[in-house]
């Protein structure tokens, strides 16, 4: 086999397994922000993961991270604040901003959710040896990287 050959054969296989990868984090999406809340769908439990890693975050900053409107965020932070997930406050910086965090039930219910998502995580990978775990999270992290940047195709 070509090397040019064996390459194509190796990006073929990386399509077809990050492919199998998004879809199927597309089906759990919704399962994973109904373990928050029952009424939730969607991206609202990435949407809680980034505003709990960021502590308070401008909403804008919630929209540039997800890649989505103004006006979608700022629904999607309405039903969150509904349901008392979130708090928003006036940022004192910008006073037309709004900065935003998880309540204390938000924040207990998104790590509920997330140490329940790790616990399986664990499981699966189980029989990995911390070294594997380490090499796939830096791989991972090298691809994540690389697809946030235009490539000229």
């Amino acid at each position: 086999m070509s090397d040019e050959t064996a390459a194509e054969e190796a990006f073929l296989a990386v399509e077809r397994e990050v492919a199998l990868l998004f879809r199927r984090g597309r089906a759990r999406a919704g399962d994973m922000s109904r373990r928050v809340h029952p009424q939730l769908e969607g991206v609202a439990y990435s949407m809680l993961g980034f505003i709990e890693e960021s502590g308070r975050v401008r909403s804008t900053d919630i929209g540039l991270h997800f890649g989505v409107g103004k006006a979608t965020i700022s629904r999607q932070i309405k039903v969150l604040e509904g349901l008392g997930l979130v708090a928003r406050e006036v940022d004192p910086l910008d006073r037309r901003s709004s900065l935003v965090s998880l309540t204390p039930d938000g924040a207990a219910r998104f790590l509920r959710a997330r140490d329940g998502r790790m616990a399986r995580f664990r499981a699966l990978m189980a029989t990995w040896e911390t070294a594997d775990v380490e090499q796939f999270a830096d791989l991972l992290q090298r691809f994540n990287e690389l697809t946030g940047e235009p490539v000229d195709a």
